[in-house]
Parts: structure tokens; sequence; C-alpha cells
């Protein structure tokens, strides 16, 4: 991208003074057309994921979770080197589902907590 800058930089004193003008009209609404989908559209993305990363880092043993399946349950256990999360689904009959860390999508105990919180005060 630096180099095509430079390129058109140069355009006007190698040559023609029309070619290089109606060049830079039509570059400089691209340009701003970049600039705009990376603020709209890839800026939120990072942020989100970031967001989500450092959800899945605070994961902790017995936080209710929902995965992306729909299913709650409360960690068991998480294996960080295999990328797994084992929920426990059901209390009464001890069903255990084993997960990917990626497929947890929200953590409800710090929600809870947080409403209750609110609630009380």
């Amino acid at each position: 991208m630096l180099q095509l800058i430079l390129l058109l930089a140069e355009a006007p004193a190698e040559g023609g003074q029309g070619g290089a003008g109606g060049l830079t009209t039509m570059l400089l609404p691209m340009v701003a057309i970049a600039f705009v989908f990376w603020f709209l559209m890839i800026r939120p993305m990072r942020k989100q994921e970031q967001e989500r990363q450092s959800l899945l880092a605070s994961m902790k043993k017995n936080d209710k979770v929902v995965t992306s399946g729909g299913l709650y349950g409360t960690v068991i256990s998480i294996k960080d080197k295999e990328d797994e999360v084992t929920l426990k689904v059901d209390e009464s009959s001890n069903v255990r589902v084993r997960v990917t860390k990626g497929s947890i999508v929200r953590i409800l105990s710090g929600e809870e907590s947080k409403e209750q919180k609110d609630g009380s005060t």
C-alpha cells in the first residue's frame, strides 16, 4: 500500500499532468472506504474477541456456564492443554459432558452475583 502511494506521488514528476489527478481522486475515496471498513468492522470484532478470550481465561471450577448449543452446566474441570471443559449437566444423576473451551458462550456465576448486588442495594 505504501509503495502504491509513493508511486502515485512520483507520477506527476515523470510524465502527464492529467493522469495523476484522476488516479489520485480515485484512490482517495478507496482509502477512505478502507478506513471506514476497518473502523466499523474489524476494530469491534477484535475488541469482542479480546473480551471473549478474557471470559474464557477467567473461567474456573464451579462456575455456571452456557454453551453455544444451549446446555446449562457447572464447570467440573478445565484442561487447558486439550482445550476441554467438563460440565456437570444434571445434579441428580451426575451427568457430565465434555465440551471444547470455545463452545462456552457465557458464565452465569458472575452475572447472577451482579444482579443480586444490584437488587439488594
